[in-house]
């Protein structure tokens, strides 16, 4: 079993900066896979980033590859979502979920299927 709590969600300006913080409880986080997700006000959840059990390898998709970076600090069970240069697009709901499978981040078919997921944290970016 894990538990995903979210932090570091607020309201902030375009052009600001935001880390998010998901601590990760169980044995060691360094067993799981984490990802983050998003999902915005009538629209569908959407990927937003993951990093593999050794933090050695990520996946950040095209829409926020350059602006987002993730990382993880297994002595902490914690894993971040460092978000810069944020846009009113990037206003959403932020969730954390982990999966023993890093197949489950890596292809977008698997996605819907990570088992652990976090209650999320609000990011409201105004214009």
């Amino acid at each position: 079993q894990v538990q995903l709590i979210e932090s570091g969600g607020g309201l902030v300006q375009a052009g600001d900066s935001l880390e998010l913080s998901c601590a990760v409880s169980t044995r060691t986080s360094s067993g799981y896979e984490i990802g983050w997700f998003r999902q915005a006000p009538g629209k569908e959840r959407e990927f937003v980033a993951a990093i593999n059990k050794s933090g050695t390898n990520t996946i950040l998709p095209e829409a926020v590859k350059g602006r987002f970076t993730i990382s993880r600090d297994s002595a902490k069970n914690t894993v971040y979502l460092q978000m810069n240069n944020l846009k009113p697009e990037d206003t959403a709901v932020y969730y954390c979920a982990a999966d023993s499978e890093w197949a489950r981040f890596l292809f977008a078919a698997r996605r819907s299927g990570v088992h652990y997921w976090g209650k999320g944290t609000l990011v409201t970016v105004s214009s």
